[in-house]
Formats: C-alpha cells, sequence, structure tokens
C-alpha cells in the first residue's frame, strides 16, 4: 500500500496551498447536551419531569440539546408510568464529573503504519499535531510523535536502517522524487545496506553485497559493476538514466532501478525519511481514553507519561480523535437542569463539578449554590409535573398524549390521589387536564399505578429502603428520610420487618445521624414512622409529642407528605434538642 503526500492532503481533504495557508488544528466538538435530571432515587415526578422538560426545551431552543436523565434506579411504580405510554428510560447518571467527551476532540487522523515517517512528519506539520495515531481496521495500534521522529534521524548510524525496517521501494522512490524505470515498487527492501558507489567500479566491487542499494551517478560502467555484486537497488541522481545494458541486467535480476533529479547528498539524506512508520512506533502500554472515562482518570496518565496527546476511541474501540493537556485545561463542565430537588444531599454526585443553568423545583429553598444567576422557577404545588403542565400552557405548545400521561402519573403519585396536603387546586386542575390529553381515568389509572408502585415482595430491604429515600442536613443535623406509599396494610407490615435492620446499616456506613422511613398507608391517609439514632427518638417526640413510641415506631394519623408535614415538623423539633 503506497502512502503518498499528496494522498494525505486529499484523506486531510486540503490543498497544498490551503495547507500551507492555514496551519491551525481542526477539532471535533462531541455534540455537547443539556442534561435535565431529578433526584437521586428518583420517584415518578423526578423521572417523568425530567422528559417533559426536555421535550419543551428541545421545542424552543435549538441551540442545545437537551435530554433526560437520572440519578437512580426506576421505581415500579415509575415503570408501570413508562411502560403504560411505551416511553423509554432516561439516560442513567451516576456522576456529572467531566468527562472525555466534554473537551475539545482534536482531528488528528488515523494513519497507516505503512505511511513513512517522511510522510508522517509532512502530515504534522501540516495540522501541527505533535503525535500521530497509528490505526488499522479503526484501532489504534501505535503510536508516532514528533520526538520518535527526530530522535531515529539523531540515532540513525546503521547503514542496514532501511533495510530493518521493510521499506517498500515505492516509498524509497517517492521520497527521493524518483522515477522507478525497472523493478516493483510494492517490493520491499528486506536486506542489504545503503551506501554511494562514488568510487571507481574495481573499488566499489570490493563494498557493495547482494541486496544492498546504491546511489549512482551517470557512469555506467559502476551500474554494471553494483549489478555483477548483486545490489538490489541503484539510485541514479542528478537526471542520470540507466541505458539499455543496465535496465534489461537489473530486470533479470529482480533489481530496482530509480532516476532521480536530486543530488546523491539530498538523496542520502532524505531516504531515511521513507522508513514506515511501524519501524519507529510505539506499540506497548499505549494509553487511550474513551469518551465516558472520567477527567480525573486523564489527569494522573498525563502526569505520568511523556506524551503530549492521547487517542480517543468511542465505545466500540473505534479511534475518533485526540486530546491533550491543553485540551485538558480548556475542558468544560456538564451543563445540567434540575427538577423536582434543590438539595445538594439529594443531587446527582459530584454536583459542584457541574454548571447548573436551571431549577424546576416545588421543595422547600435547599442548599445549592451557583456561580451566577440561574432560570429558578419554585412553586408551591403538589407535583413539579404541575408547574410544568402550566409552561406547556404559558409557551402554547400542544402536550403529546405520552407526555400528558407521564404528568398525570406524577400528579398522581406526589400528591397521592390528592390525599395528601400538598396537593392545591392547581395539581387537580393539571392532572384533569393532562388525564384527559392522555386518555385515561384518574381512579382507574391511580388504582393500577399504586398497585404497581406496591408490589415489593420480590424486592429486597435496601432496594425497599432506597426506593424514595432523601437526605437533610438542617439546624446541625444530618438525617435521611425514605418513604414508601400503599393501599394494602398488611403488606406495610411485612414491610416494616424488612426495614428496621436498614436504619441501622445505614446509620453505620453514612454520616448521618439518623435514620427515618415512613410506612404511608393511602387507604387510612397515615404513616408510621420508623427511626433509628441515637437523638431520633427526641425529634420524634418533639415533632408528634402526644403519640406513644413503640419498638423504635410511631403511628402519625394523617402524616401523609414528607415534604409539607414530616420535615416541616422535625425543622422546629431539631431547634429542641
Amino acid at each position: 500500500m503506497l502512502v503518498s503526500r499528496e494522498s494525505v492532503r486529499v484523506y486531510m481533504g486540503k490543498s497544498e496551498q490551503e495547507n500551507k495557508e492555514r496551519r491551525k488544528p481542526e477539532h471535533r466538538k462531541i455534540e455537547r447536551k443539556i442534561t435535565v435530571i431529578g433526584h437521586k432515587n428518583p420517584d415518578t415526578d423526578s423521572i417523568c419531569s425530567a422528559i417533559a422538560y426536555a421535550d419543551i426545551k428541545n421545542r424552543v431552543s435549538h441551540s442545545h440539546k437537551y435530554v433526560p436523565g437520572r440519578a437512580g434506579e426506576i421505581s415500579s411504580e415509575t415503570r408501570f408510568v413508562l411502560d403504560y405510554f411505551d416511553v423509554p428510560d432516561p439516560e442513567y447518571i451516576s456522576d456529572v464529573s467531566t468527562q472525555v467527551r466534554d473537551m475539545e476532540i482534536r482531528m488528528t487522523p488515523g494513519v497507516p503504519k505503512e505511511m513513512s515517517i517522511g510522510t508522517a512528519w509532512d502530515l504534522m506539520n501540516d495540522t501541527d499535531a505533535v503525535t500521530l495515531p497509528v490505526t488499522e481496521n479503526g484501532k489504534v495500534i501505535g503510536l508516532v510523535t514528533k520526538g520518535d521522529i527526530a530522535r531515529t534521524f539523531m540515532d540513525m548510524d546503521n547503514t542496514h536502517f532501511l533495510s530493518d525496517a521493510r521499506t517498500r521501494f515505492g516509498d524509497i522512490a517517492e521520497t527521493v522524487q524518483a522515477r522507478i524505470v525497472t523493478g516493483d515498487p510494492e517490493k520491499i527492501f528486506d536486506h542489504g545496506k545503503v551506501l554511494v558507489g562514488a568510487a571507481v567500479p574495481e573499488r566499489m566491487k570490493k563494498v557493495v553485497e547482494a541486496g544492498d542499494l546504491v546511489i549512482l551517478v551517470d557512469r555506467n560502467e559502476n551500474h554494471i559493476a553494483a549489478l555483477e555484486k548483486g545490489a538490489g537497488c541503484l539510485i541514479l541522481c542528478l537526471g542520470a538514466s540507466a541505458d539499455k545494458e543496465t535496465v534489461e541486467k537489473a530486470a533479470s535480476m529482480g533489481s530496482v532501478i530509480m532516476e532521480t533529479d536530486m543530488d546523491t547528498y539530498s538523496v542520502t539524506r532524505e531516504i531515511n525519511k521513507s522508513v514506515p512508520l511501524q519501524a519507529i512506533m510505539i506499540r506497548d502500554d499505549i494509553d487511550s481514553f474513551r469518551l465516558d472515562d472520567y477527567t480525573d482518570k486523564l489527569r494522573s496518565v498525563m502526569a505520568s507519561t511523556r506524551h503530549r496527546a492521547f487517542p480517543v476511541v468511542d465505545s466500540k474501540g473505534n479511534y475518533i480523535g485526540t486530546v491533550s493537556r491543553r485540551n485538558l485545561l480548556g475542558i468544560k463542565k456538564r451543563q445540567l437542569i434540575l427538577v423536582d430537588h434543590n438539595e445538594k444531599s439529594q443531587a446527582v454526585d459530584n454536583i459542584d463539578e457541574g454548571e447548573i443553568l436551571e431549577i424546576i423545583d416545588h421543595h422547600r429553598l435547599g442548599t445549592l449554590q451557583t456561580l451566577q444567576p440561574i432560570y429558578f422557577v419554585n412553586q408551591p404545588v403538589g407535583c413539579t409535573a404541575t408547574i410544568l403542565y402550566q409552561m406547556y400552557v404559558e409557551k402554547g405548545l400542544d402536550i403529546p398524549r405520552d407526555i400528558a400521561g407521564l404528568l398525570a402519573g406524577a400528579i398522581i403519585s406526589d400528591t397521592l390521589m390528592f390525599r395528601s396536603p400538598t396537593c392545591t387546586l392547581h395539581d387537580k386542575m393539571a392532572a384533569g387536564a393532562l388525564a384527559l390529553i392522555a386518555e385515561i381515568n384518574i381512579e382507574d389509572f391511580a388504582q393500577a399505578m399504586f398497585k404497581a408502585g406496591s408490589d415489593l415482595k420480590n424486592k429486597s430491604a435496601e432496594e425497599i429502603f432506597f426506593q424514595d429515600y432523601k437526605k437533610f442536613n438542617m439546624a446541625g443535623h444530618s438525617f435521611g428520610v425514605g418513604q414508601i406509599s400503599s393501599m394494602d396494610g398488611d403488606e406495610l407490615e411485612l414491610i416494616k420487618e424488612k426495614i428496621q435492620p436498614v436504619l441501622q446499616k445505614e446509620l453505620d456506613k453514612t454520616d448521618i445521624s439518623m435514620a427515618f422511613f415512613l410506612l404511608t398507608n393511602i387507604k387510612t391517609s397515615s404513616s408510621e414512622i420508623l427511626f433509628a439514632g441515637d437523638r431520633a427518638p427526641d425529634v420524634v417526640s418533639n415533632a408528634y409529642p402526644n403519640l406513644e413510641q413503640k419498638d423504635n415506631a410511631v403511628n402519625v394519623p394523617g402524616l401523609l407528605s414528607r415534604k409539607k408535614q414530616l420535615i416541616p415538623a422535625f425543622m422546629a423539633a431539631m431547634n429542641y434538642i
């Protein structure tokens, strides 16, 4: 395979003149996306609101791509809603630390191992690259740097270097700007040395050996003498031509003759540039990065290696481009829109490393901070989905049936079918309008959804505990609160036996001081609070002073909402412990 300088120019999509005028690096920016995401251990509102707000943003803004995300596993209840309306799961995102895909990726071309180092050097100059990945079938098999090429020439004192590198005669001819008169350009120069045959024939015969490449001028007797000694290739310089006898003799021997207008000094200086990259490329311990690798990994690798650029590959290992230390310094944070939360403890991991653009929520103001003002919508309604319904109406957007179904399901879930004290008239009106669009009966849909959500027989205690679990920090105390809702009191009793040991485990493995769990009975509009932690009994007794505690549990009539009932009561109680 002959890889010429001209083919490289075509490959790069630039003419030679364009390369001279524009020696600027090309970069590829993997399409940046803005992720709309809810809290950890997401409930139905968190998932459905992320999907709906991404739809709104994509329809009103065409400058970015908005995608819904999720910061945890999908609950049985939410699974029922997504499957009912045939909506795919949002992308799972466990961490918003910057990744390789967030960097400027330089479109340095992958080159074949057969390319000569001279052609590679020209390509590096044309693209301002210092490192070239060597690829085969789309995979990175080696790396070559400008330093590697420079060291090759500084250390080049071996006259067998060209044959040791198994260089093609076609590459040699191109490098010294020669015409092949006879011989196969694909033939490999695989044994013999390189020498200049400037001496008289008798003296030259003493040093020429079989397979040698001999650089000559226009003395025919030297041409014949070199061939008689078995020379594998003659390069005739300064426009010299081989006579008929010389050409015929070379052809009969299978030797190569090439002619060039370059002088012998220039040929000897340039000829080693024809060596293929496979002779000098780095083959082992090549550090490459995938698009989803976190940049912390890059920093540690870049700090411990001498390379300035590193290959980037896709999920299948196919080469994409390169990244460098400079690209790492200029990286942009991942951009996020948060829905259904504004507490740092509830946000996806490493939220401080992301850039929060907007927050759409219906909870109390939390602990998240931003570096600049952002669009923040916070309304005292029972569900984030209610706010999104209002946005569709305000922006004059039609609501697709599947989105309407998701939003209706979220409102029904968050308000416990309008039983929760968090429920407002806005929630009821939004749910009614959305149910008409989604073509569902609210009571029938709610029954089916709650039944699916409370079918917990095959789930472990940990899965149930973390299904809807949030952490809070207030009055100098850190604590976690989980909640499960069911229409079956007997099932809640079974869950209670499973959950109580998990509360203590959560205390032992995290930095929280108290853990609580609500077993909410939708039918009776009441909750049983399970608790663990030295100060937890005091908090519960201060919040609900007239209720009896038994076995680290207390029944609270009328308690349905963690947000509007439990957390405010706990906030007041913690001021007195």
